[in-house]
Protein backbone atom coordinates (compact mmCIF):
# COMPACT_ATOMS: atom_id res chain seq x y z
CA UNK A 1 0.00 0.00 0.00
CA UNK A 2 2.88 2.61 0.72
CA UNK A 3 4.24 1.77 -2.46
CA UNK A 4 1.18 2.54 -3.91
CA UNK A 5 0.65 5.41 -2.47
CA UNK A 6 3.91 6.73 -3.00
CA UNK A 7 3.93 6.34 -6.66
CA UNK A 8 0.84 8.13 -7.05
CA UNK A 9 2.05 11.10 -5.12
CA UNK A 10 4.95 11.07 -7.56
CA UNK A 11 2.77 10.68 -10.81
CA UNK A 12 0.48 13.33 -9.32
CA UNK A 13 3.71 16.03 -9.03
CA UNK A 14 3.05 16.96 -4.93
CA UNK A 15 5.79 18.07 -3.05
CA UNK A 16 5.85 15.95 -0.34
CA UNK A 17 6.66 12.49 1.05
CA UNK A 18 4.79 10.02 3.08
CA UNK A 19 6.73 8.00 5.82
CA UNK A 20 5.01 5.78 8.38
CA UNK A 21 1.24 7.73 8.18
CA UNK A 22 2.93 11.00 8.32
CA UNK A 23 2.48 13.83 5.48
CA UNK A 24 4.90 16.46 4.55
CA UNK A 25 4.08 19.29 2.12
CA UNK A 26 6.23 22.15 1.48
CA UNK A 27 4.24 25.40 1.50
CA UNK A 28 4.76 28.51 -0.34
CA UNK A 29 7.17 29.60 2.05
CA UNK A 30 9.80 26.64 1.17
CA UNK A 31 8.32 25.65 4.86
CA UNK A 32 8.16 21.56 5.13
CA UNK A 33 4.97 21.20 6.88
CA UNK A 34 4.20 17.65 8.40
CA UNK A 35 1.25 16.19 9.90
CA UNK A 36 1.43 12.87 12.04
CA UNK A 37 -1.20 11.55 9.88
CA UNK A 38 -4.00 13.48 6.82
CA UNK A 39 -5.29 16.23 8.73
CA UNK A 40 -8.85 15.68 9.88
CA UNK A 41 -9.79 19.07 11.85
CA UNK A 42 -8.54 22.45 10.06
CA UNK A 43 -8.95 26.06 10.28
CA UNK A 44 -8.25 28.33 7.30
CA UNK A 45 -7.67 32.10 7.79
CA UNK A 46 -8.60 33.03 4.25
CA UNK A 47 -11.71 32.89 2.17
CA UNK A 48 -9.94 32.19 -0.92
CA UNK A 49 -8.31 29.18 1.21
CA UNK A 50 -11.78 28.09 2.87
CA UNK A 51 -12.72 27.83 -1.29
CA UNK A 52 -9.66 25.93 -1.96
CA UNK A 53 -9.65 23.50 0.83
CA UNK A 54 -13.57 22.24 -0.54
CA UNK A 55 -12.04 21.99 -4.07
CA UNK A 56 -9.28 19.71 -2.93
CA UNK A 57 -12.39 17.59 -1.41
CA UNK A 58 -11.85 18.31 2.17
CA UNK A 59 -14.31 21.03 3.26
CA UNK A 60 -15.94 18.49 5.55
CA UNK A 61 -12.72 18.93 7.69
CA UNK A 62 -12.89 22.68 8.35
CA UNK A 63 -13.60 23.79 12.09
CA UNK A 64 -13.03 27.62 12.28
CA UNK A 65 -12.46 29.88 9.13
CA UNK A 66 -12.58 33.81 8.51
CA UNK A 67 -15.29 36.70 8.00
CA UNK A 68 -16.12 36.63 3.95
CA UNK A 69 -15.69 32.80 3.81
CA UNK A 70 -18.47 32.94 1.72
CA UNK A 71 -17.93 29.92 -1.19
CA UNK A 72 -19.28 27.47 -1.19
CA UNK A 73 -22.34 27.98 0.91
CA UNK A 74 -21.69 25.50 3.01
CA UNK A 75 -18.69 27.65 4.38
CA UNK A 76 -21.08 30.17 5.66
CA UNK A 77 -22.07 28.22 8.36
CA UNK A 78 -18.76 27.23 10.03
CA UNK A 79 -17.63 28.94 13.07
CA UNK A 80 -15.53 31.94 12.80
CA UNK A 81 -12.32 32.55 14.58
CA UNK A 82 -12.33 36.69 13.08
CA UNK A 83 -11.10 38.33 10.48
CA UNK A 84 -7.81 37.37 8.00
CA UNK A 85 -6.38 40.46 10.02
CA UNK A 86 -7.32 40.39 13.18
CA UNK A 87 -8.13 36.35 14.43
CA UNK A 88 -8.04 35.06 17.52
CA UNK A 89 -5.49 32.87 18.78
CA UNK A 90 -7.94 31.71 21.66
CA UNK A 91 -10.75 30.69 19.39
CA UNK A 92 -8.19 28.79 16.81
CA UNK A 93 -6.85 27.11 20.27
CA UNK A 94 -10.66 26.17 21.34
CA UNK A 95 -10.97 24.32 17.55
CA UNK A 96 -8.49 21.81 18.79
CA UNK A 97 -7.08 21.81 14.92
CA UNK A 98 -4.41 19.55 14.05
CA UNK A 99 -3.76 22.07 11.13
CA UNK A 100 -3.85 25.78 10.51
CA UNK A 101 -3.91 27.39 6.57
CA UNK A 102 -2.59 30.66 7.01
CA UNK A 103 -2.30 33.75 4.12
CA UNK A 104 1.10 34.62 3.61
CA UNK A 105 1.07 37.92 2.96
CA UNK A 106 -2.57 38.13 4.20
CA UNK A 107 -2.69 37.37 7.87
CA UNK A 108 -0.21 40.44 8.85
CA UNK A 109 3.25 40.67 10.27
CA UNK A 110 4.15 38.21 13.07
CA UNK A 111 1.00 35.94 12.05
CA UNK A 112 3.44 32.82 11.25
CA UNK A 113 5.29 33.17 13.95
CA UNK A 114 2.48 33.72 16.81
CA UNK A 115 0.47 30.78 15.20
CA UNK A 116 3.54 28.55 15.54
CA UNK A 117 3.07 28.87 19.25
CA UNK A 118 0.56 27.20 19.73
CA UNK A 119 2.20 24.15 18.63
CA UNK A 120 0.17 22.85 15.47
CA UNK A 121 1.42 22.63 11.68
CA UNK A 122 1.04 25.46 9.92
CA UNK A 123 1.23 25.50 6.27
CA UNK A 124 1.37 29.22 4.36
CA UNK A 125 -0.60 29.80 1.74
CA UNK A 126 0.62 32.89 -0.88
CA UNK A 127 -1.12 32.19 -4.51
CA UNK A 128 1.00 34.33 -7.08
CA UNK A 129 -0.11 32.60 -10.44
CA UNK A 130 -2.48 30.33 -12.21
CA UNK A 131 -0.12 27.81 -11.57
CA UNK A 132 -0.38 28.09 -8.17
CA UNK A 133 -3.53 27.33 -7.79
CA UNK A 134 -3.51 23.59 -8.94
CA UNK A 135 -0.41 22.94 -7.20
CA UNK A 136 -2.12 24.27 -3.84
CA UNK A 137 -5.11 21.94 -4.37
CA UNK A 138 -3.01 19.09 -4.63
CA UNK A 139 -1.08 19.68 -1.28
CA UNK A 140 -4.34 20.41 0.21
CA UNK A 141 -5.41 17.37 -0.87
CA UNK A 142 -2.14 15.65 0.23
CA UNK A 143 -2.57 17.36 3.51
CA UNK A 144 -6.07 15.98 4.43
CA UNK A 145 -5.40 12.70 2.10
CA UNK A 146 -8.40 13.61 -0.21
CA UNK A 147 -5.43 13.31 -3.44
CA UNK A 148 -7.79 11.26 -5.59
CA UNK A 149 -10.37 14.24 -6.32
CA UNK A 150 -7.94 17.23 -5.94
CA UNK A 151 -5.84 15.56 -8.44
CA UNK A 152 -9.15 15.89 -10.90
CA UNK A 153 -10.18 18.96 -9.62
CA UNK A 154 -6.80 20.42 -10.73
CA UNK A 155 -5.92 18.85 -13.68
CA UNK A 156 -9.40 20.40 -14.95
CA UNK A 157 -8.00 23.53 -14.14
CA UNK A 158 -4.73 23.10 -16.00
CA UNK A 159 -6.46 22.12 -18.57
CA UNK A 160 -9.16 25.10 -19.05
CA UNK A 161 -6.64 27.39 -18.68
CA UNK A 162 -3.96 25.64 -21.77
CA UNK A 163 -7.68 25.35 -23.72
CA UNK A 164 -7.83 29.54 -22.82
CA UNK A 165 -4.44 30.56 -23.87
CA UNK A 166 -4.59 28.35 -27.08
CA UNK A 167 -8.26 30.13 -28.11
CA UNK A 168 -7.12 33.51 -27.12
CA UNK A 169 -3.12 33.84 -26.59
CA UNK A 170 -2.15 34.73 -29.84
CA UNK A 171 -4.91 37.01 -30.45
CA UNK A 172 -4.57 40.58 -31.17
CA UNK A 173 -3.82 42.19 -28.49
CA UNK A 174 -5.99 44.99 -26.51
CA UNK A 175 -4.70 47.69 -23.94
CA UNK A 176 -6.82 47.02 -20.82
CA UNK A 177 -7.15 48.94 -17.78
CA UNK A 178 -8.37 46.86 -14.88
CA UNK A 179 -9.84 49.13 -11.89
CA UNK A 180 -10.09 47.06 -8.79
CA UNK A 181 -11.12 50.26 -6.72
CA UNK A 182 -12.58 53.80 -8.03
CA UNK A 183 -11.70 56.10 -5.17
CA UNK A 184 -8.88 56.24 -5.28
CA UNK A 185 -8.17 54.49 -8.38
CA UNK A 186 -6.14 51.16 -7.88
CA UNK A 187 -4.85 48.62 -10.22
CA UNK A 188 -2.63 45.67 -10.59
CA UNK A 189 1.04 45.36 -12.22
CA UNK A 190 2.09 42.50 -14.72
CA UNK A 191 2.77 40.09 -11.97
CA UNK A 192 -0.69 40.26 -10.21
CA UNK A 193 -2.93 37.02 -11.36
CA UNK A 194 -5.32 39.20 -12.80
CA UNK A 195 -2.68 41.17 -14.97
CA UNK A 196 -1.77 36.77 -15.81
CA UNK A 197 -5.86 36.21 -16.60
CA UNK A 198 -5.81 39.39 -18.77
CA UNK A 199 -2.51 38.08 -20.72
CA UNK A 200 -4.17 34.66 -21.42
CA UNK A 201 -7.12 36.56 -22.97
CA UNK A 202 -5.11 38.18 -25.68
CA UNK A 203 -5.09 41.48 -23.71
CA UNK A 204 -2.08 43.80 -22.68
CA UNK A 205 -2.28 45.16 -18.77
CA UNK A 206 -1.06 48.95 -19.44
CA UNK A 207 -0.18 49.30 -16.20
CA UNK A 208 2.11 45.90 -15.90
CA UNK A 209 5.20 47.65 -15.73
CA UNK A 210 4.35 49.02 -11.86
CA UNK A 211 6.44 48.78 -9.23
CA UNK A 212 3.96 47.93 -7.12
CA UNK A 213 1.47 44.44 -6.90
CA UNK A 214 -2.04 46.92 -6.32
CA UNK A 215 -0.43 50.46 -7.18
CA UNK A 216 -2.95 53.28 -6.58
CA UNK A 217 -2.58 55.31 -9.49
CA UNK A 218 -4.05 59.03 -10.89
CA UNK A 219 -7.06 59.94 -13.79
CA UNK A 220 -4.54 61.46 -15.45
CA UNK A 221 -1.88 58.10 -15.90
CA UNK A 222 -5.16 56.54 -17.25
CA UNK A 223 -6.06 58.95 -19.76
CA UNK A 224 -2.37 59.12 -21.02
CA UNK A 225 -2.14 55.58 -21.65
CA UNK A 226 -5.41 55.81 -23.15
CA UNK A 227 -6.84 51.66 -22.87
CA UNK A 228 -8.90 49.96 -25.45
CA UNK A 229 -10.83 48.86 -22.50
CA UNK A 230 -11.56 49.39 -19.07
CA UNK A 231 -12.76 46.33 -17.05
CA UNK A 232 -14.83 47.39 -14.12
CA UNK A 233 -13.65 44.29 -11.47
CA UNK A 234 -14.23 45.87 -7.85
CA UNK A 235 -18.07 46.42 -8.84
CA UNK A 236 -20.00 43.54 -10.33
CA UNK A 237 -23.35 45.37 -11.26
CA UNK A 238 -23.76 47.03 -7.52
CA UNK A 239 -22.07 50.11 -8.65
CA UNK A 240 -22.32 51.00 -12.71
CA UNK A 241 -21.30 54.71 -11.55
CA UNK A 242 -17.44 52.99 -11.54
CA UNK A 243 -17.60 52.91 -15.43
CA UNK A 244 -20.22 55.66 -16.40
CA UNK A 245 -17.33 58.04 -14.57
CA UNK A 246 -15.39 57.30 -17.89
CA UNK A 247 -18.38 58.20 -20.45
CA UNK A 248 -16.90 62.31 -19.54
CA UNK A 249 -14.05 61.50 -21.47
CA UNK A 250 -14.75 61.31 -24.89
CA UNK A 251 -10.96 60.67 -26.63
CA UNK A 252 -11.35 57.64 -24.93
CA UNK A 253 -10.95 54.23 -27.05
CA UNK A 254 -12.89 52.41 -24.41
CA UNK A 255 -15.75 54.14 -24.91
CA UNK A 256 -16.61 52.44 -28.25
CA UNK A 257 -17.70 49.49 -26.85
CA UNK A 258 -14.93 48.77 -24.42
CA UNK A 259 -16.25 49.33 -21.00
CA UNK A 260 -16.40 45.67 -19.33
CA UNK A 261 -17.86 44.46 -15.59
CA UNK A 262 -16.61 41.66 -14.38
CA UNK A 263 -17.43 39.53 -11.24
CA UNK A 264 -14.84 40.46 -8.49
CA UNK A 265 -15.50 36.97 -6.67
CA UNK A 266 -14.23 34.91 -10.14
CA UNK A 267 -11.67 36.94 -11.01
CA UNK A 268 -9.84 38.18 -7.66
CA UNK A 269 -9.87 35.30 -5.83
CA UNK A 270 -7.38 33.11 -6.48
CA UNK A 271 -9.60 29.82 -6.79
CA UNK A 272 -11.21 27.28 -8.90
CA UNK A 273 -13.38 30.05 -10.16
CA UNK A 274 -10.53 31.72 -12.03
CA UNK A 275 -11.33 29.61 -14.43
CA UNK A 276 -14.65 31.38 -14.82
CA UNK A 277 -13.90 34.38 -14.72
CA UNK A 278 -11.12 34.24 -17.03
CA UNK A 279 -13.28 32.34 -19.33
CA UNK A 280 -15.81 35.49 -18.86
CA UNK A 281 -13.24 37.98 -19.39
CA UNK A 282 -11.78 35.91 -22.70
CA UNK A 283 -15.26 36.27 -24.11
CA UNK A 284 -15.63 39.76 -23.52
CA UNK A 285 -12.64 40.72 -24.88
CA UNK A 286 -13.01 38.62 -27.51
CA UNK A 287 -16.25 40.68 -28.04
CA UNK A 288 -14.70 44.33 -28.16
CA UNK A 289 -11.87 42.66 -31.04
CA UNK A 290 -14.33 41.17 -33.24
CA UNK A 291 -16.59 44.47 -32.58
CA UNK A 292 -19.73 41.63 -31.97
Amino acid sequence: MKRVLALCCLLAGYAGTLTAGTVTVEDFAGRSVTVPEPARRIVALAPHIVENLYSAGAGDRLVGVVSYSDFPIQARSLPRVGSFNAFSLEQILASKPDLILMWGSGNGAGALEKLERLGVPVYVSELRSLDDIPASIRRLGRLAGTEAHSETEAQRLEDGFARLAGEFGAAAPLSVFYQIWHQPLQTVNGVHLISQIITLCGGRNIFADAATLAPRINLESVLARNPRVIVAGGMETAHPEWLEHWRQYPGLQALNGGLLSVNPDLIQRPTTRALDGARDLCSKLEAVRTGN
